[in-house]
């Protein structure tokens, strides 16, 4: 699954750049769609994520492209390959890169099979 974020004035910290924190929950949020669409009788939160590394700054107006593809399946949790670039197409250097992994919870929080 692919979507866009414009970066906005209020996504910037002082210094005029994007939060990181503010990047890392629209990966968290694409991904956990990506995630709900493939398996929409699922119940899915965040148990973590791989690497956090930035490789370049954003600024005011940038588009990015966040492309969330899933990459192993287990008994009760999914992982997805994450990738942001800058860009329209998503066709640019990728910004950040991450693997995010989502487990299947019941109503009490605890794990259940996917699919289920």
């Amino acid at each position: 699954m692919e979507t866009h974020r414009l970066v906005l004035p209020e996504d910037l910290n002082h210094y005029g750049f994007l939060f990181g924190g503010r990047l890392l929950r629209w990966v968290d949020e694409a991904s956990w769609i990506a995630a709900s669409l493939d398996f929409p009788a699922c119940r899915f939160v965040t148990i973590g994520m791989d690497e956090v590394v930035f490789r370049h700054s954003v600024r005011d107006g940038t588009i990015l492209s966040i492309r969330s593809e899933q990459q192993q399946v287990g008994s009760t949790s999914v992982t997805y390959e994450v990738t942001v670039c800058l860009g329209k197409a998503g066709d640019g250097d990728p910004i950040f890169t991450t693997r995010i992994t989502f487990v299947n919870v019941n109503e009490h929080g605890e794990k259940v099979i996917i699919g289920t």
